[in-house]
């Protein structure tokens, strides 16, 4: 039986800056906040048509964020529905170590 040898790479924590797209960090950022938002919905019990009345959204884009496709929706709209499902948001600026600075998200 062959041996297999598996080449990978590790990522950088950031899926789209490693596939090279354009605007890496703010997909990034919006992910995150999608992926909060999936999991507060799943935390609180809600089904899709439940959760979207709460957000103010259609069951469709609810949907759609579980699928992924949350790149026409803005992060101002995300952060909404975040407060409409109970999270305060604080941003924090500061100045960078660096030339440009970054985005991030965490979350308590």
């Amino acid at each position: 039986m062959a041996e297999l040898h598996a080449e990978y790479e590790i990522g950088s924590g950031n899926v789209f800056a490693d596939l090279a797209l354009a605007d890496a960090q703010a997909l990034q950022f919006k992910a995150d906040i999608a992926a909060r938002i999936i999991s507060t919905i799943d935390i609180l019990g809600l089904n899709q048509t439940d959760a979207g009345k709460r957000m103010n959204l259609p069951q469709a884009r609810v949907s759609a964020l579980y699928n992924g496709k949350f790149f026409n929706i803005s992060e101002k709209k995300l952060m909404e529905c975040l407060n409409r499902l109970g999270y305060d948001i604080e941003i924090s600026i500061k100045p960078s170590r660096q030339s440009i600075g970054h985005l991030t998200f965490s979350a308590a």
